[in-house]
């Protein structure tokens, strides 16, 4: 019987004594979570709304006070702050004002409306068709020295109205106590020919050339297709004019000593000037002066509004 070789003894490993390795950091992912923006959104919103209602209350506080006040004795017109409360109200005080423009010496109301209605509509009507053309002469047309002939537009738009009155007297004095020469130095206005050249250049071309090609002029492509498009302008342009020549005063001054052909606010001025003063029929002159351009503002509100609008966007 053979002896088995002797089993060499296993080694185990000792164990080494390991030290404790730190913690790692876990690597947390950052979730940005989306600033809330709503509470500062709304203050500005409320910023911007109480700022509008402040101007508001601004421009419309004189023509509240105007109005109120034309219904008021005229003892409590100008009683400061309180004139603002609407109490005492009669229709006295327009009953004065035609009880004191009904003769020939004074005038007549309703002939000072017409006249003021006369000249603003013949201005604005001849103005939109001059500057409307001439400008659209200038946008679209080429002819020899026009740059030159814009440039020369533009300049007149600095130039004040007081700085001619004097040479249009004495160039237009054979005129004197007309309704015409009361409408022909403003039928022309460099700042609207300079408007309605601004919107035709933001008009397409395509379509006025597709008109061309159609067999249309210049004149036809002008009066079928810029026009029709351009309702926001012409709108605009209307309501700056009849605003301007609806208060005309140092023009019918210089021009006008006829009481029959005077406008409105030279009427108001000499109606102003009697003594004693009767400020409660001075207001109601007034509204009657003011309600004409609310009239027509609130016609054209729409088209006025898309006209800044687009020029906003354009900017």
């Amino acid at each position: 019987m053979t002896a088995s070789p002797p089993v060499a003894p296993v080694a185990t490993p000792s164990v080494r004594e390991s030290r404790p390795t730190p913690p790692t950091k876990s690597r947390r992912r950052v979730i940005r979570r989306p600033v809330r923006r709503s509470s500062t959104r709304a203050a500005r919103r409320t910023r911007d709304y109480l700022l509008l209602i402040v101007l508001g209350i601004l421009f419309v506080a004189p023509v509240y006070y105007l109005v109120v006040g034309s219904f008021k004795p005229a003892a409590e017109v100008l009683s400061g702050f309180a004139g603002f409360i609407p109490q005492h109200l009669s229709l006295e005080n327009y009953r004065n004002v035609f009880a004191s423009l009904s003769s020939d010496s004074t005038g007549y109301f309703l002939q000072f409306l017409g006249n003021s209605l006369l000249i603003s509509v013949g201005i604005v009507g001849g103005g939109l068709i001059v500057n409307s053309m001439a400008a659209y002469s200038f946008a679209r047309l080429t002819w020899r020295g026009r740059n030159g002939a814009f440039q020369f537009v533009v300049l007149l738009v600095i130039i004040p109205f007081e700085a001619v009155a004097v040479p249009l007297l004495y160039l237009l004095n054979p005129e004197r106590n007309t309704l015409l020469v009361q409408i022909l130095p403003f039928v022309a206005n460099a700042f609207s020919v300079f408007l309605f050249y601004t919107f035709f250049l933001g008009l397409p071309k395509s379509v006025e050339e597709a008109a061309r090609l159609d067999g249309l002029g210049a004149f036809g492509t002008f009066v079928r297709i810029v026009v029709p498009n351009s309702k926001p302008v012409f709108a605009t342009v209307t309501i700056l004019t009849f605003l301007t020549s609806w208060g005309q005063f140092l023009w019918p001054v210089l021009m006008v000593s006829d009481p029959t052909q005077r406008p409105l606010p030279l009427a108001l001025s000499v109606f102003q000037s009697q003594q004693p003063v009767d400020w409660g029929a001075v207001f109601a002159f007034g509204t009657l002066l003011v309600l004409p351009v609310l009239v027509v503002f609130l016609l054209f509100q729409r088209y006025f509004v898309q006209s800044v609008a687009g020029s906003a966007v354009k900017g």
